[in-house]
Order: C-alpha cells, then sequence, then structure tokens
C-alpha cells in the first residue's frame, strides 16, 4: 500500500481456508479505499456456485457484506458457462453496474467465441461491457492466450490481467533440474523444470536477470507485462520478503533483444 495506487484481487471461494476479507481492515483502517483497486469474482464460492443472474447477484451483495464496502471496481465471471445464454450473464452484470455496486465488469477462463458474443451484446444493447480479461499466461503457458483470446483482446480494447504469472513458482528460479523445494507448488513446478522449455527459459532468465541484477522473477514478470494486451500480471506472495521481487516489475525494462530472447527460449 505504501507504494501508491494497488489493486486487491478477493478470491470468493475460500478455497485456502482463510475468509479473503480479513486484509481488507487494514485498508479501511487507513481510510484509502479510493486508492484501492478491488477485484473479485463470481462463480466457484461453495455458497453462490454458477453464473445465473439471480446468482451473480446474490455473490456481489456478500462480497459487498463481508467487505465492508459500498462497491467493487472490477468483477470478474470466474468460469464460463456455455449452457447460460450470454443474455443472462450480461444483463446480471448490467444490473450491478446500474446500482453502483460494481464500478466494471471482466472476464475470466472463457473461451474467444463467447468472450465476441458477450461483447457483441453489449456493443448492440448498450449493456455493460467486459473491460478486461484474466487468462492464464506466463512463459511457459503461452498457447493458454496467445493466439484467438489474445488477438481479441487487442481487437476490442480490453485489458488482459494474466494469472499464474510465475507459472505456480517455477519462474522464481528456485525450482531447478534435480533439486528439492518443500512447497504445495512442487509438484506442478518440477514438471516446468524437467522439460526442454522450461530449462530453456531459465537458462535466458538466469543470463538477463545478472545482466540487470535484477531477481529472476522480476524479469519473468517484465516479459509478461511487456507483451500486447497486458496490464499488470497477478503474482502471490505468501511472505513480505517475496513482495520486493514482484514490485520491482514497475522498475525493470527489459531491452527488445532481451524480450526476443526469453520469446525465443519458450517458443
Amino acid at each position: 500500500m505504501d507504494r501508491g495506487p494497488q489493486g486487491r484481487r478477493v478470491r470468493d471461494d475460500h478455497r485456502l481456508g482463510v475468509p479473503p476479507a480479513e486484509g481488507w481492515g487494514r485498508v479501511k483502517a487507513r481510510g484509502n479505499r479510493d486508492d484501492v483497486v478491488i477485484a473479485t469474482k463470481v462463480s466457484q464460492h461453495p455458497e453462490y456456485l454458477g453464473l445465473s443472474a439471480a446468482n451473480i447477484k446474490a455473490a456481489a451483495d456478500a462480497s459487498l457484506r463481508r467487505l465492508g464496502t459500498d462497491h467493487i471496481d472490477l468483477y470478474y465471471t470466474h468460469f464460463d458457462q456455455p449452457e447460460i445464454p450470454v443474455e443472462e450473464i450480461i444483463g446480471a452484470l448490467d444490473e450491478l453496474v446500474r446500482a453502483g455496486k460494481v464500478r466494471h465488469i471482466a472476464a475470466s477462463n472463457i473461451t474467444a467465441e463467447r468472450l465476441q458474443e458477450s461483447l457483441d451484446l453489449s456493443d448492440r444493447e448498450g449493456l455493460a461491457r467486459y473491460v478486461a480479461l484474466q487468462p492464464h499466461y506466463n512463459l511457459v503457458s503461452r498457447d493458454t492466450y496467445e493466439g484467438p483470446l489474445q488477438d481479441l483482446a487487442s481487437r476490442t480494447g480490453l485489458a488482459a490481467v494474466p494469472y499464474f504469472a510465475l507459472a505456480a513458482g517455477f519462474l522464481t528460479g528456485k525450482y531447478r533440474p534435480g533439486t528439492t523445494v518443500d512447497s504445495v507448488r512442487a509438484g506442478r513446478a518440477a514438471q516446468y523444470a524437467e522439460s526442454e522449455r522450461g530449462q530453456k527459459v531459465l537458462a535466458a532468465l538466469d543470463e538477463i536477470a545478472a545482466a540487470h541484477e535484477a531477481p529472476i522473477p522480476t524479469v519473468a514478470l517484465a516479459w509478461l507485462a511487456a507483451q500486447p494486451t497486458v496490464t499488470a500480471p497477478i503474482a502471490s506472495a505468501r511472505t513480505l520478503e517475496q513482495l520486493p521481487p514482484l514490485l520491482g516489475v514497475a522498475d525493470l525494462t527489459l531491452t527488445d533483444q532481451e524480450l526476443a530472447r526469453l520469446t525465443t527460449a519458450s517458443a
């Protein structure tokens, strides 16, 4: 919070066993609500599963109560449900925006076809329109976004806010072939570490990080932040010590040659 205006992403599913609104009390105590952008999602909370119109609205009200605030800045549909018409989903989101409970709407885990259908409806009917997209995207997972989704985001002016920006911790550099790390993420990260592409990416990250005297995760995030349509990568920290490398991305600009080196290594 001391780095200026901040975004706070709040999960609605309690999978970690910690109520997501607990940390919000510190923001309220500081009285700087307008300096914070709060984003949350709908569809995975155990009491508010799915994207029916009633559920979208009830989940938003529940989030507002838990957070003790009067509006959500960015409200995501977490996982699309193709069996529910976009008219129902966008209609419910539009009601929340018109009521002042939500400022902007966004989507996550949605196909390019459904996203286009949603945007067309909003434009045609004058309804609230998605402004952002949260894709799974990082140096070792590029095909999950590059292609139709990224092309659509570029054409329609959507801001991409990628999750898994550090590939379950692999792009921090601590997961290497032959090493063991005591972490719940170790299994997934080890798969990247053993792959040829993963090792090429680590070699490129090591080289560029050394040239800038920067942490490896900062370099990985800097590459992601430089990609077309990307506004801000999402990376999680479990300790205060993990924060500086994440925040450092704002101060690191890679050269065109360095970006190309990483792009080639991750191909």
